[in-house]
């Protein structure tokens, strides 16, 4: 274990670059995935993977998380042999509760089909996906235990193997099935979750195996005697893990809704069967996967916060408390902003570079600036999860979720708003629990919030940032650049202007690196061009 101080940073660090590389293949392979099974095929995928995220948050969304907190709060105290005894009590829950929801989900699978989505065709990919949630919720419980001894390198490992196995299947199966019919092609990519699951699992066990000597070695450390009773075990796991699941849920549902909402919405404004399901693919299966990619870095933060601050509030450390909570919101922020800008400003350079669809840039546009607000939701919701008020973001989260709901029915209905009205019922739906989790983080933690450094001076980088890349892809293309050249140059120009523009407002200070891994090294470098302003 590396020392306690700021080795949630460094696991932070960890599941980042993991969770990118994940992103990045996820992304990479939805591009070939979509020109292979095309809009419809997309739509098809797209249509069995709420109901499987439904279930799923079932069984994972609040149980791992449940177990990172009670394992890191006895491991903060020393008790690690009742630390130990919850991660076996965890796994049989979790093994079983998975088990249950995979049947249920095959045995419904025509049911959702037909009656929630009114296409038959959907079935097939319902069956095909609905084992992948027996093998996760294992997974997770081996996540949890891990994550909450903030070792987070087994996650890590797990996560990339996990969807390395998720591409190779996905690719593999819906090019053998394509002959035989979209819905077929779809059905083989949605098994690929099934596959990545069981390669991410096997790899855990195999480095749960590799750590038993240092479990064994923490465990026989520790004196204590009594131990909590099997049966409390459970009571504190599932207590503190239903109001999680609840928030947990919403998101899924909230996609759920938008599959059978969005769709009929369109109908109703004037667009086919086809092209409704056309447009939804494009929402949910182009522009969402790339707005979820930078906020990486605020879910692993996120993961990293809850046994974090679970540590302090078990030590009593107030100061403890206070500042992890303000590095997770600031650090929410300045990956957020810049992220919602250059994804705004070159919304349809991007997705006619990465999907060859222009169309889904309509999409993006809007529903880009639902980034900051997705990353600050994430990193509040876990340190209101790390002090233990664990409704207090489900309660917020639902509020935002009605609120899109009415959104959604509403614009999405109106012909020359269509699908837009749908991606600005998102960032409706993120805006209010960011704010309102915000809030209510102020208040339990006693943190101070400073506006002109936390959102003023990222803001203010966030824009030129913006303004530059504008300006330079035009530039570019008038030099006789293709598009997807000048793309990627002008993100890559992003990228450094908004640094510079960061360090130069005084938006980025050097206490903030010196929280980071290998920050002193940054440091050094940054100070021998005078960058760092008082």
């Amino acid at each position: 274990m590396s020392d306690r101080k700021d080795s949630f940073l460094k696991g932070a660090l960890i599941l980042t670059i993991a969770g990118f590389i994940v992103k990045i293949l996820g992304a990479a392979y939805r591009i070939p995935l979509a020109l292979l099974i095309k809009d419809e095929g997309m739509g098809l995928y797209q249509m069995a993977y709420p109901i499987y995220l439904i279930l799923l948050s079932i069984s994972t969304a609040g149980l791992p998380t449940a177990i990172s907190k009670m394992v890191s709060e006895d491991a903060a105290l020393g008790k690690y042999k009742n630390a130990y005894r919850i991660f076996v009590v965890s796994l049989v829950v979790l093994a079983l509760v998975g088990l249950v929801l995979t049947v249920v989900l095959i045995a419904g699978a025509e049911l959702l089909s037909i009656r929630v989505y009114q296409n038959p065709k959907a079935y097939y990919s319902i069956v095909s996906i609905a084992p992948a949630i027996f093998f996760v919720s294992v997974m997770s419980c081996f996540r949890g235990f891990f994550q909450g001894l903030q070792d987070m390198t087994p996650s890590a490992i797990s996560q990339i193997v996990e969807q390395i196995g998720r591409v190779v299947a996905v690719f593999i199966l819906a090019n053998i099935l394509l002959p035989y019919g979209v819905e077929f092609a779809a059905a083989g990519a949605a098994f690929g979750p099934v596959a990545g699951a069981v390669a991410g699992l096997i790899v855990l066990i195999l480095v749960y195996y590799n750590r038993r000597g240092y479990l064994l070695t923490k465990m026989s450390l520790d004196t204590s005697r009594a131990f909590e009773d099997y049966v409390h075990i459970i009571y504190r796991l599932f207590s503190f893990a239903i109001p999680i699941t609840l928030g947990g849920l919403v998101s899924p549902f909230m996609n759920m809704a938008d599959a059978a909402i969005v769709s009929s919405r369109l109908q109703y404004a004037g667009f086919s069967v086809k092209r409704a399901t056309e447009l939804f693919g494009q929402l949910t299966g182009m522009a969402a996967p790339l707005v979820n990619l930078p906020v990486v870095a605020t879910t692993a933060l996120s993961a990293s916060l809850v046994p974090a601050i679970s540590e302090a509030v078990a030590l009593n450390n107030r100061q403890m408390i206070a500042s992890r909570a303000e590095t997770g919101m600031c650090f929410s922020i300045i990956f957020g902003l810049p992220a919602a800008v250059g994804m705004y400003v070159l919304a349809e350079p991007i997705t006619v570079l990465l999907y060859k669809n222009a169309e889904a840039g309509i999409s993006l546009e809007v529903l880009s600036w639902g980034v900051v607000f997705l990353a600050l939701t994430q990193t509040t919701t876990g340190i209101l999860q790390g002090i233990g008020q664990t409704m207090i973001p489900v309660k917020n989260m639902f509020i935002g979720a009605a609120i899109k709901v009415v959104i959604n029915y509403v614009l999405t209905g109106i012909t020359y708003i269509n699908i837009k009205g749908a991606a600005l019922g998102t960032v409706i739906g993120y805006l209010i629990p960011s704010l309102f989790n915000a809030l209510q983080v102020i208040k339990w933690t006693d943190l101070k919030v400073d506006l002109n450094y936390m959102v003023i001076k990222p803001a203010f980088a966030a824009a030129i940032m913006g303004i530059s890349v504008k300006l330079a892809h035009g530039k570019l293309m008038l030099l006789g650049l293709s598009q997807n050249k000048a793309t990627v140059f002008a993100i890559a120009l992003g990228v450094l202007v908004y640094v510079l523009a960061l360090l130069l407002s005084g938006g980025l200070k050097q206490n903030d690196l010196e929280l980071l891994p290998g920050g002193r090294h940054i440091i050094r470098f940054i100070k021998k061009f005078g960058a760092f302003r008082r």
